[in-house]
């Protein structure tokens, strides 16, 4: 049976094979080659979505889930053009939220923080000053409940970003949580420095 964590597997194992060693990045590079914006930083939101084994469960007891918002403060170290550090923060802006019976309950949604790789998969150049590129990698998501004990959960993630005029970032991207069995859509904009 195909589920959405052997989707993602094998989408991660493809898409990897097609990256090139050294990905020219011109949005953060000067003619010489050097690089000159090491720095992303952006806002976001983000969207967490339970998976279908837990909303089968719920099911059995008449639940309905409704998606869980969260403010996205994503930051994006570039050391090297083929390989990026993001560092993120989620910020949860509402609660988790259940319909059980036309009854609505709410649950206490824990912002979360994490780090991982990501790599260029492509980049396409829309015209001279705009840029499509995807993003994917691994990453490590850590829950932080009330009560203190502290949850690692593994991530898939990947965006596309359009970069305009060298310096201001637009994305879509999506994450699936292995640990936690939930699927996580993200949207922003930010700044390259």
């Amino acid at each position: 049976m195909l589920t959405m964590k052997n989707i993602l597997a094998l989408l991660l194992c493809v898409s990897s094979s097609f990256c090139k060693g050294n990905i020219e990045d011109s949005a953060t590079t000067s003619a010489e080659g050097v690089i000159t914006k090491r720095f992303e930083f952006s806002f976001g939101q983000s969207l967490l979505f339970i998976s279908d084994s837990k909303e089968i469960d719920l099911r059995d007891k008449e639940a309905i889930i409704l998606p869980t918002s969260a403010m996205l403060f994503f930051v994006e170290f570039r050391p090297l053009n083929k390989f990026r550090v993001p560092v993120f923060f989620n910020l949860p802006t509402e609660s988790k939220q259940f319909l059980v019976n036309g009854s609505l309950i709410n649950e206490r949604a824990n912002p979360s923080f994490g780090t991982g790789f990501q790599y260029p998969l492509f980049k396409f150049n829309i015209d001279k000053e705009t840029i499509l590129e995807w993003e994917m990698g691994p990453f490590v998501n850590v829950l932080i409940p009330k009560r203190g004990n502290f949850l690692l959960a593994p991530i898939a993630a990947g965006r596309i970003r359009i970069v305009k005029k060298k310096d201001f970032v637009m994305y879509l991207g999506t994450s699936y949580s292995f640990g936690i069995d939930s699927w996580g859509l993200i949207y922003g904009t930010g700044f390259l420095f």
